[in-house]
């Protein structure tokens, strides 16, 4: 066997492992692989077996089947010898300007209630000037190190954790959300990190991944997150905004937080305390 055989018997070896995972992840079949994209059941078993290396389209039409997440197609293209099709340019690239221009609207818009821009690791690249005018009511954000994530900033003690009303059943809700949320609806091996590094916080649970959650005390349609300020506290609730038809890595990852009071006694107080 030349070297050009032993390269291709090994590309499409990690080719048939990640398309093998993928259609695992999905609980899928071979033959419902193969009804999803148009393709053979014995093609696909081919693929998996490392003994066919499929088209460029062919390959994309069974990650369009799979739903995988186009950083994860751009990792299916590079092990069957094809250049990676979707942009990995940062989120302020100059190919993201019309995407973040609309951010820019939409945030400024939000005032006066907090804004929030972050990536698939709930790491924080924009904000609104309400977001941190109204986390630094409770604690210093500039002592915080970047990029800041939102999550670390619940869960840390030193964080806003103390100032965060019923903090057990809104960290479970953080916790279901990370699983819920993940690009793809997969916890890749940073998600995994970070959930990991959310569990060495005390009083962190593991059941709070499959645990309900409920406050039905509280009479509201969602699990609000409150503030105690002043002895009072200010119940907010998330919109989350995507981008509809992402084409590229950035775009596809990027998520919008917007923040409102959950009640009418809430949206006074903001804006009393945002006005001192």
């Amino acid at each position: 066997m030349n070297t050009v055989d032993l390269d291709q018997r090994v590309s499409s070896n990690k080719l048939g492992r990640l398309l093998r995972y993928w259609r695992e992840v999905r609980g899928a079949s071979q033959l419902d692989l193969a009804l999803g994209s148009g393709i053979s059941q014995r093609h696909i078993s081919f693929i998996e077996n490392g003994r066919s290396v499929p088209g460029r389209q062919t390959l994309l039409n069974i990650a369009q089947s799979l739903d995988v997440p186009l950083r994860e197609r751009n990792a299916l293209l590079l092990s069957a010898g094809y250049a990676p099709m979707y942009s990995e340019a940062g989120w302020n690239a100059n190919e993201m300007a019309s995407v973040t221009k609309a951010i820019g609207r939409l945030l400024l818009q939000h005032e006066p209630f907090p804004a929030i821009v972050m990536d698939r690791y709930w790491n924080v690249l924009m904000t609104n000037k309400a977001a941190p005018s109204l986390f630094n009511h409770f604690i210093d954000m500039e002592a915080r190190t970047e990029p800041r994530n939102l999550l670390h900033l619940i869960f840390d003690p030193q964080g806003m954790r103390p100032h965060v009303a019923k903090w057990e059943i809104v960290a479970q809700s953080l916790i279901q959300r990370v699983y819920r949320e993940a690009v793809g609806h997969v916890i890749d091996i940073q998600t995994q990190q970070l959930l990991d590094a959310l569990h060495l916080y005390p009083g962190v649970r593991p059941e709070w991944k499959w645990q309900g959650t409920s406050d039905s005390a509280s009479g509201m349609p969602m699990v609000p997150i409150g503030f105690i300020k002043d002895g009072a506290v200010l119940n907010y609730f998330s919109m989350i905004t995507t981008v509809g038809t992402p084409q590229t890595v950035a775009a596809q990852e990027l998520r919008i937080e917007c923040m409102f009071p959950a009640d009418d006694e809430t949206a006074i107080r903001h804006t009393a305390l945002l006005e001192r």
